[in-house]
């Protein structure tokens, strides 16, 4: 019995040692493969024209992400000031940017982060400002899986926190920025 003990311990290991290799690529492949085009699509509809659209987002992206304040000006976007602008300008690039670290894994803790706050931000708008309610709020411990919310949602923050807690892996710029760095500071 204790040989099988052993043996299990040193499959454990032998997976915690693995682990740390492959989790950070992972979850970076994954978050990329399933929300990395979501994300981008989402920030093409609040580009203006041109290519400094960003710096004049599309009326959409003040609907998107002000809903309630859009309807009481009564969709008189002349109402927004540098604030809202500026909100706005921030939450596209970060739609672009963020994502794209991850997948590069550069700054990917810092990228991680930014997501996850990105995610409740998101969330929450959806909640309190286009009024999502009922099965696409969803309720954990439910026989459904899919609620646009609480599922979907929690299951992407989860995904994050392995780049957040873990970093972008051995396969991540961050690592080869880290020894090209570590390279030139010892060379000084």
């Amino acid at each position: 019995m204790n040989s099988l003990f052993s043996l299990y311990y040193r499959l454990c290991s032998w997976l915690d040692r693995v682990a740390l290799l492959v989790l950070p690529l992972a979850a970076r492949l994954v978050f990329s493969g399933v929300l990395l085009v979501y994300f981008w699509a989402s920030g093409i509809t609040k580009l203006g024209p041109g290519p400094f659209g960003f710096l004049t987002p599309s009326d959409g992206a003040y609907i998107q992400i002000f809903p309630r304040l859009v309807e009481s000006f009564g969709y008189d976007f002349s109402q927004f000031g540098v604030y809202h602008w500026a909100v706005v300008t921030a939450g596209t690039v970060a739609e672009f940017l963020l994502p794209l670290l991850l997948l590069v894994g550069l700054f990917t803790r810092l990228a991680a982060l930014g997501m996850i706050g990105f995610v409740i931000v998101q969330s929450a708008t959806d909640i309190l400002g286009h009024g999502v309610a009922g099965e696409h709020l969803g309720a954990w411990f439910d026989r459904a899986a899919g609620a646009l919310i609480l599922d979907q949602r929690s299951l992407w923050v989860f995904l994050l926190l392995v780049p957040l807690l873990m970093g972008g892996g051995r396969f991540a710029l961050d690592r080869l920025l880290e020894t090209r760095l570590g390279r030139s500071s010892q060379g000084s």
